[in-house]
């Protein structure tokens, strides 16, 4: 077992209040977990995300520091939970990714997110026309 090791967990979500099919507004909420399952203390530095629209195959980029404003230093066992959440123009799309962390002892690595579906059962109606 490697000493760095940590596992994600996702959980994506439709949000149906906040969505507006009619006008190509489709709103998620994705919750993270990490855990961290290796020997050694590390703190989460920064993300990078792809979101791909399956629709129009579009791919957005997010990078930044940390996770919804906080970096947090995981102990060997710790867990951190966030939640967050994107917008697509399509009822189907998903994210995959990769979190950079520092662990205690000076070591620099990256751990994987497996791509995880966003995805509703609402699709965009044709407008339908009076006559």
């Amino acid at each position: 077992m490697s000493i760095y090791q940590f596992n994600i967990s996702t959980e994506p979500q439709y949000l149906s209040e906040q969505s507006n099919p009619s006008h190509q507004l489709f709103c998620f909420a994705y919750t993270i977990t990490i855990t961290n399952t290796g020997n050694v203390a590390a703190q989460l530095i920064s993300r990078h995300w792809l979101i791909t629209e399956h629709n129009s195959g579009h791919t957005q980029e997010v990078s930044g520091l940390g996770v919804v404003g906080q970096q947090p230093l995981l102990q060997p066992g710790e867990s951190f939970q966030y939640t967050s959440g994107c917008n697509l123009s399509g009822n189907t799309g998903s994210m995959q990714g990769e979190f950079f962390f520092v662990a205690v002892d000076g070591h620099r690595f990256e751990i994987n997110i497996p791509t995880f579906v966003l995805e509703s059962t609402e699709t965009l109606e044709p407008p339908r026309y009076l006559h």
